[in-house]
């Protein structure tokens, strides 16, 4: 199985905010933009594997600026880093007020995505090729991102975390 560049699964997707996406306060409803941000990541984890995938995680999504009624949203996926049937996509959002001309960051996250075979099994993906300094800095940090979700979810110890362990502990 070829090596893919983590550029080649880039997914760009944008959403106009419409009265049914908002809250009572106008702003853009976070399950809406969850609902987007996990398409956009689905859209480049099958587009990394060439393959159906499904969400394992969402472990972080963190809400900065809120997107108002009328504005557009603007979803841009990647592949940061794929282990071997598992693929951890970051997600970053924009709003766009396009009567102002005004662009602003309003969300991150990460998630966790597996490839399966047609039985419905889990299956090896392509290694990802980080080229940018970002693609790498986000390719370094997913494995201590991947230890951290492991423990979380008690299928790895803390002391075996040895990636994340040294960000704490001097040896």
């Amino acid at each position: 199985m070829q090596a893919k560049k983590c550029s080649e699964s880039k997914i760009v997707m944008s959403e106009m905010v419409f009265p049914n996406d908002t809250n009572f306060y106008g702003n853009l409803m976070g399950g809406r933009l969850m609902y987007w941000i996990d398409t956009a990541a689905f859209m480049a984890a099958a587009k990394h594997s060439n393959a159906p995938c499904v969400t394992a995680s969402a472990d972080n999504i963190s809400f900065e600026s809120p997107i108002k009624l009328g504005q557009v949203v603007h979803i841009e996926a990647q592949v940061c880093r794929a282990f071997k049937t598992s693929m951890e996509i970051h997600v970053k959002v924009w709003g766009e007020d396009i009567t102002q001309q005004y662009k602003y960051k309003s969300n991150e996250a990460y998630l966790t995505f597996v490839a399966l075979d047609p039985n419905g099994k889990p299956r090896t993906v392509p290694e990802s090729i980080p080229e940018t300094e970002e693609e790498k800095r986000l390719f370094e940090g997913a494995l201590r991102r991947r230890q951290l979700r492991l423990i979380l979810a008690k299928k790895m110890k803390p002391d075996e975390a040895k990636e994340l362990k040294a960000l704490f502990v001097n040896d």
